[in-house]
């Protein structure tokens, strides 16, 4: 049901569709970790409209990761849809007993079907885009002439230009949910040497705790300490010991030890979380 909502609520591929889709969204409030795990909990025991408040909050999300994939032509409209069937997906997945959130988790598969559909339609795009190469593609499929020189000769285009095309147009695309002889789909054989999506939404919530407990971490150091460490290991471009003595007011000699000292306390309070690591 969910997944036809969606799917109903993308179509009509115009762009005042997808705005009028986009200002439905308008309003949509982020749940707290609390709330999420509590709808999870009664969608999975049936409560339905439970389910659609849980996926509705994750809806924007869906939006600003397909922004990402604008740039390859595909129309912005089908790329949320997909996006959205990732998140419907996620969701289905997702195990409100971990200590995660459902966009953390869903993220991967939000990518994944994205990414699936901008590689089938950017092959079909790059097939076909003038009239010569429209022509060379009918005149193959009628008669399966490989010889370049021949396509060439009878759709228009350069021998150069057919022996570009010619690999495109020999290449099946197969349905990697496709099965034959009773065997399991192709996708479900294929080896993938990528992290799971529980092993992607552990890393992340442990990435999360980390940064939460190294800020923590600076925040029980002393003032002048605690800017040091912000000033000296958490900038892309640090400020020298000279520079950060001045502004100080004291030696660079004096700022390399707080700043050894501020090291030695961040490592004694983090090593906890290094432990869990």
């Amino acid at each position: 049901m969910l997944q036809q909502g969606l799917a109903n609520q993308m179509a009509n591929s115009s762009m005042d569709s997808f705005d009028r889709y986009r200002a439905s969204l308008h309003g949509t409030t982020t749940l707290t970790p609390a709330d999420e795990r509590a709808l999870a909990e009664r969608w999975r025991n049936g409560d339905t409209a439970a389910g659609d408040k849980l996926i509705r909050a994750s809806l924007p999300f869906v939006i600003s990761v397909a922004l990402e994939y604008r740039r390859w032509g595909i129309p912005l409209e089908d790329l949320v849809q997909q996006g959205n069937l990732g998140l419907l997906k996620a969701a289905h997945k997702f195990d409100p007993q971990r200590d995660c959130r459902l966009i953390t988790y869903a993220v991967y598969w939000i990518r994944a079907e994205i990414r699936d559909y901008v590689v089938r339609g950017y092959r079909l795009v790059r097939i076909g885009t003038t009239k010569t190469e429209r022509r060379a593609v009918r005149n193959y499929r009628k008669t399966r002439e490989d010889d370049p020189v021949v396509l060439a000769a009878s759709s228009g285009l350069t021998v150069e230009a057919a022996q570009r095309l010619l690999p495109m147009l020999k290449q099946r695309d197969v349905s990697l949910d496709a099965t034959f002889d009773g065997e399991s789909p192709q996708v479900d054989r294929l080896v993938s040497h990528a992290p799971s999506p529980e092993e992607e939404a552990t890393r992340s919530a442990f990435e999360e705790r980390a940064r939460e407990r190294v800020q923590d971490a600076i925040r029980k150091l002393p003032a002048r300490e605690a800017m040091i460490v912000r000033e000296r290991l958490l900038q892309d471009d640090p400020i020298t010991l000279e520079a950060l003595g001045s502004r100080l007011g004291i030696s660079k000699e004096r700022v390399r030890q707080l700043e050894e000292r501020a090291r030695r306390r961040l490592r004694e309070d983090l090593a906890e979380l290094h432990d869990a690591a």
